[in-house]
């Protein structure tokens, strides 16, 4: 190979300017600019929560007690090892209004705060106001602010007074902004702040109720916050508490924030697959019109090698300046959106230069543009001069050299390592990386059927007296063509959409039609020991009350498995993350068949046994006979497994993974946990009457949690579609190319047609019912490989059942057919009005 000639040819072709690489210079800066801008966001969120890490967190470090407050000998510590601290205590209530002729509740997340509150950042209320005066005492009455969607749902203003329990508060303002919002996790109704002193006749925080207490520390500049959580571990870690600091301050926002910008990146990935058709495309039909450079060249004896060089310079030359535009408009987009994002998004964000996205991103757009560039390339390479010269490159199936193969396998392969180092996710990236070869073979075979199947319909009896039809089949089967370009481009696109809406609709059938017709009304939480019959007695006295279940509720870590951490025998099992359900009871549970074992006799009083969810035990290990500790209030308590028992959890029930023997617990400080399952016109006379009479206790309305379940789902979907959204233009670029670059085909086409009889009503017909066939085409084949792969992931991630849904189907088909029907008429408005003779004398 002679490079030097190859570099001086190279330049001189390129002075020609840019004309067929525009949808070349799209394709590839839509992919690169969509996975650069996923990136950049990432990293400014990372780098927000980074510098912000303390105000989020409420301090430098965190301790958190579950279910009671600190003892003297742990305040005592952290008070000696820090500057400041500051107590919080976090639980869910019911809120009351008495507007008269209405009672009005409504389920919401209580912060009971102390007067250091926050160490960090500031409470911003409208009306403006100190956070001190809006809560302090006035006329006997402490104050109570409340974020705005409480005021809105309760139709209250400030002024206006609210009850928690049995303490009557006066609402002062709305909450605005809360520094440490981001560590609050999923809430269940709005936040409302108030000093924890005032709750104490509340009724709220008894022993046995559920709450969290966390005290915030203020550390010296120079302290070792590793040192300090190997101290509480060491001193406290059998008190069942949980440390946290500013180097992870909110570890649920920084998981969902990596796992989304994964995601995000892989459907980049599809989009980028996508992309590369068109740079694919792009590539053969510029080579086309290079025939008799190529023919010539190699007339003149120029080797294959040096003619491979001399195209592959150019299109890398014009790759980079693709990358380059992508990296531009993706590297900008979070500091364009920067207002918006810190509008929406309760973490900082904090917009600036990131490299190592646009790095990421740029490796991406190489490979992507080697991989689909090099295989039209080595096949045009591959004709004989006399071959090119007879113009038959359209026509030719050769495949390219076997090193030219290698080579693209090789590329293909570091693309995909590359998504799995880059995306913090190898297992996701594999799997889509194979989903996505295995849609682009799916779609490459739909193409050549479509092909095959085209010609011989063209000479069946089904075109008879219908001549647009017959000459739209003869098109789509014929040499050539944009078939195999439009469905796998196209297709592509459409197979990302028909996933997620697949998995959406699957999620919201589950979450709006399957749960309410077999789940409960309400969850109670909170009902005192001597509360509970004249619970039950009220609830049951209601007509439209069908059925109510309640056990004994207390709440537990298991901290240790046989004598050992129960991490290191089974690893980081979701039942050892959080602390879990404990209830007892003297005979099995209705809805709990005992499946190997024997409970215990009903006045058994010897050591405590338990029997334990057959399903979580198998998952670690367990077997009869083990003995499982549970930090319970700060104590660990040890019980040996006596039976595993079975515990639906999907069904809403009442359901616990472990059930302890009476003697071990009853007389633990604890409550009742109950479920009520009663009709929808009953709700509202269940929440006024349990407001009333049992102003302590927590009901959860089971439809309203369900609506703000799927309401976030929905946001998730909605952001997930955006990302794919990218994927899907980048097709429809691509179809546009592929229209574009068969437009001097169509020309050529209706001046034949034209000359033979035909009706421009006939010609135009004919180029319409090629789109629609093609891009219906595509969108059948995007519906059999999203429906696949939508039920890989809710089968093997999600672990969810899989049901078809007919809507989100036939609105990729219709979406796939009219996005190609609209390409393709556009680019038939000149093959229509060209003059049959100019176009048959040019080409003769």
């Amino acid at each position: 190979m002679n490079f030097a000639v190859a570099r001086k040819i190279a330049a001189r072709e390129l002075r020609g300017g840019l004309s067929g690489f525009y949808i070349f210079l799209l394709c590839l800066a839509l992919g690169v600019a969509a996975i650069a801008a996923v990136g950049s966001v990432r990293s400014a969120i990372q780098e927000g929560l980074e510098s912000e890490a303390s105000t989020l967190l409420g301090g430098d470090a965190e301790i958190q007690f579950t279910y009671r407050f600190a003892n003297e000998s742990e305040r005592d510590w952290i008070s000696a090892n820090s500057l400041a601290m500051s107590e919080i205590v976090d639980f869910r209530s019911m809120v009351v209004f008495d507007g008269g002729d209405v009672l009005e509740t409504a389920l919401t997340q209580v912060k009971g705060i102390d007067d250091l509150y926050p160490l960090y950042g500031n409470v911003e209320l409208s009306p403006a106001m100190d956070l001190t005066e809006a809560l302090e005492v006035r006329n006997g009455l402490p104050g109570l602010i409340a974020q705005q969607a409480l005021l809105d749902r309760l139709q209250v203003e400030p002024g206006d007074i609210l009850r928690l329990g049995t303490q009557i508060f006066e609402l002062r303002a709305a909450i605005i902004h809360e520094p440490d919002s981001g560590t609050a996790g999923f809430g269940l109704g709005p936040r409302i702040i108030v000093r924890t002193v005032d709750l104490a006749d509340s009724g709220l925080l008894a022993e046995g109720t559920l709450f969290e207490t966390k005290i915030r520390m203020q550390l010296p500049l120079d302290a070792r916050l590793q040192r300090l959580k190997n101290q509480v571990k060491e001193q406290f870690d059998n008190n069942g508490v949980r440390w946290r600091d500013r180097r992870n301050s909110t570890p649920g926002v920084s998981r969902f924030v990596d796992r989304m910008s994964a995601f995000l990146v892989l459907v980049g990935l599809a989009g980028m697959a996508v992309g590369g058709v068109g740079v694919s495309s792009a590539v053969r039909a510029y080579l086309e019109r290079k025939t008799e450079t190529i023919a010539t060249l190699k007339s003149l004896g120029a080797e294959r090698s040096t003619i491979f060089a001399v195209y592959l310079l150019q299109i890398g030359a014009l790759s980079l300046v693709g990358i380059v535009i992508g990296l531009l408009i993706g590297g900008g987009i979070p500091t364009l959106l920067a207002p918006m994002l810190a509008e929406q998004l309760p973490v900082p964000v904090r917009t600036g230069f990131y490299p190592a996205p646009l790095i990421e991103a740029g490796i991406y757009g190489i490979l992507t543009a080697l991989i689909f560039s090099i295989w039209p390339l080595a096949r045009a390479v591959e004709i004989s001069p006399a071959g090119l010269f007879r113009d038959i490159s359209a026509g030719s199936r050769r495949l390219p050299r076997l090193q030219y193969i290698i080579v693209v396998a090789f590329l293909t392969g570091l693309l995909i390592y590359a998504a799995a180092a880059f995306s913090g996710t190898a297992r996701l990236a594999y799997w889509s990386a194979f989903g996505i070869v295995l849609a682009l073979a799916a779609l490459w075979l739909a193409a050549q059927f479509t092909r095959w199947l085209a010609a011989r319909l063209a000479r069946t009896g089904l075109t008879k007296g219908r001549p647009a039809l017959r000459l739209a089949l003869g098109a789509i089967g014929g040499p050539g063509g944009e078939t195999s370009s439009v469905i796998l481009s196209l297709g592509l696109g459409l197979t990302v959409l028909a996933t997620i809406g697949q998995i959406d609709s699957n999620l919201r059938q589950v979450i709006s039609t399957e749960l309410p017709d077999r789940a409960p009304a309400f969850f109670v939480l909170d009902i005192k020991n001597d509360q509970i019959d004249d619970f039950r007695a009220l609830v049951s006295a209601d007509e439209g009350v069908e059925k109510i279940d309640s056990a004994p509720m207390l709440r537990g870590n298991i901290t240790q498995i046989n004598g050992r951490p129960a991490i290191e025998v089974a690893g980081n099992h979701w039942v050892l993350r959080e602390d879990r359900g404990v209830t007892y009871f003297a005979t099995p549970p209705e809805d709990n068949r005992i499946v190997e074992g024997t409970w215990w006799p009903e006045d058994y009083t010897g050591p405590p046994l338990m029997s334990f969810s057959a399903e979580e035990a198998a998952e670690l290990g367990l077997t009869l006979g083990d003995k499982i500790t549970v930090n319970i209030l700060g104590r660990d308590l040890t019980a040996e497994i006596s039976s595993f028992h079975e515990a639906e959890f999907s069904n809403m029930a009442i359901n616990f993974v472990m059930i302890w023997n009476p003697a071990a617990l009853e007389n633990a400080p604890h409550s009742h946990l109950a479920t009520i399952y009663a009709t929808e016109d009953a709700e509202g006379r269940l929440t006024r009457a349990m407001a009333q009479n049992f102003p302590n206790i927590t009901a959860i309305g089971v439809r309203e949690a369900i609506t703000r379940v799927a309401d976030t789902l929905g946001s998730l979907a909605n952001a997930i579609r955006w990302g794919a959204g990218a994927a899907l233009i980048t097709g429809f670029v691509v179809l546009i190319g592929a229209a574009a670059a068969g437009e001097n085909r169509r020309v050529f086409e209706a001046a034949v047609l034209k000359t033979l009889g035909a009706t421009r009503a006939r010609i135009l017909g004919s180029f319409a019912l090629r789109s629609l066939i093609l891009g219906g085409s595509a969108g059948a084949v995007a519906i059999l490989a999203g429906s696949v792969a939508s039920w890989a992931v809710l089968t093997f991630v999600m672990e969810a059942d899989f049901s078809f849904h007919w809507p989100s189907a036939i609105a990729i088909v219709t979406g796939g057919a009219f996005a190609s029907l609209i390409a393709g008429l556009f680019f038939a408005w000149r093959p229509l009005s060209a003059r049959p003779a100019g176009i048959l004398r040019n080409r003769g």
